[in-house]
This record gives C-alpha cells, structure tokens and sequence, in this order.
C-alpha cells in the first residue's frame, strides 16, 4: 500500500523536523545561495524550503503537488522570502530563468521517468545557475543496518521492502544520463551522510517509526508488520540512549549553460 500523499492523514509526515547541520554545510559545499533565488521542487511539508532560506537565500518557493503537503509546509514555515504553491516536478507553472538554484531532495524516486522533471529544472534556472538533486540509489539504501543506520534494518527483518527500494531507486548512471539529455553538462556526484533525527531513546525512534515519519516505504507495511519491525530494531539498538539516525545520499549538481 504506496503511501498517498493526498491523504489527510499524511499532512504533517515530512513536516516534522528541521534539516540537520551536515546538511547545510554540504549545500554551502557546493554553492553560496545568499541572496539567491532557490526552488525546491517536490519539496513536501517545507523542511528544506525552509533551510535554503536559513541559509540567506533572498527567496525560496517550495513546489508540491499536494495540497495536504503544502497545507503543512505553509502552517509550520513563515518568512517573507518563503512561498509554497501547487505544481508537478515536470511542470511547475513558474516562470522561465526565475532561479539561481533548483533543489530536489527524495522525489525524483516518485517519478515515472526523469528527463521531463530536469527539463523543467533547466528551464527553471539563469544560464550558470546550479541544479541540486539529492537521492539514494541502489547503492545506498543496500547498506547494512546498524544503531546509525535505521534504515538498513528495514530490508534486513522485510526484504521485500529491498526489492521495491530496487525497483524505484534510480542509479547513478540514470541520473547523469538524464541531466545530459535535458541540456546539463555531466553532474559533479559526491555522498552525503545526512543525519535525520536525533531520538531520545529508542522509544522516540519506536515512536516515529509508528507514526511512519517521512518514511514512504514503511506504507508498504501493515500495522502488525510495523510493531515486528519496531521490536526488531528495538533489539539491536542500544537501551536509554539518544539514537542518531543517519542516511546516506547521493547528492548530483550540475550548472546551466
């Protein structure tokens, strides 16, 4: 059962949290967005809408194609160089040349092809504007479990959950072809391991979990399955401790002729 982002229910499920410090330090890496216009396309409940304007950047507008999603980006982030408004990753309804960074962090995944999405990136930015894409591939949602890494506990007690994972991840090879398809240069590629969250404890993390926080493949699971995999994880993290959640990414960016 794929998560529905139209749903009611799952208005506030990527709008709980802010994005840690090794996330933008990783952006500043790759850009100096002060005073620069960003778009974030599929940007969900806002939280890294709302970073890139933490980070100086003269206006940010998150793109989403819910409208639940935007309902709880637009109550959870304020600021006169914020703005949200409905629109598809391959057709956002913005103007030509109207950005100096479009940023794309979990969603290109959700997508059935990439080369209509990068063609609306490139349209989207001035010439020697950057495009940001930050996803998993393959290669990193197949990483072990540990107490760092959730994630990988996932596929270790369901492998199933491994096999849609597969099925959706794009690969590196993907990514940069269709960035080239669609006007780019090839892509600069570089890892980023983002820290999630910070848990209290495990019941925190067990918490969160339930609630299928930001967390699309955990839809795949019913309620009886979830409470197997939250005792399972509950066994091999340790007890009365913060839990730092981290995942690793592929960050790809490339600049607009």
């Amino acid at each position: 059962m794929a998560i529905d982002f139209h749903a009611h229910a799952n208005r506030y499920t990527y709008a709980g949290r802010q994005a840690a410090g090794d996330w933008p330090d990783a952006m500043r890496g790759l850009i100096d967005p002060t005073g620069m216009r960003v778009v974030d396309i599929g940007c969900g409940g806002g939280i890294y809408t709302a970073a890139w304007a933490r980070l100086d950047a003269a206006s940010v507008v998150g793109v989403d194609f819910s409208e639940q999603m935007l309902a709880a980006a637009r109550e959870r982030n304020s600021g006169a160089n914020v703005t949200f408004r409905k629109g598809d990753a391959r057709a956002t309804g913005l103007a030509d040349g109207c950005a100096d960074v479009v940023f794309s962090r979990a969603m290109i995944h959700h997508l059935d092809g990439l080369d209509d999405c990068l063609a609306e990136m490139h349209r989207l930015l001035v010439p020697a504007g950057l495009c940001i894409i930050q996803e998993r591939t393959p290669e990193d949602v197949e990483l072990p479990g540990s107490p760092e890494h959730i994630r990988g506990y996932l596929f270790e007690r369901f492998p199933r959950l491994l096999d849609v994972e597969r099925g959706r991840r794009p690969t590196t090879a993907a990514v940069a072809q269709a960035f080239v398809r669609s006007g780019f240069p090839p892509p600069s590629g570089a890892t980023l391991w983002e820290t999630r969250q910070v848990h209290r404890d495990g019941t925190g993390l067990a918490d969160d979990l339930r609630g299928r926080t930001g967390r699309s493949i955990l839809h795949e699971l019913d309620d009886a399955e979830l409470e197997t995999l939250i005792a399972f994880i509950g066994d091999r993290i340790p007890k009365g401790r913060p839990v730092v959640e981290k995942d690793r990414w592929t960050l790809w960016s490339a600049s607009r002729d």
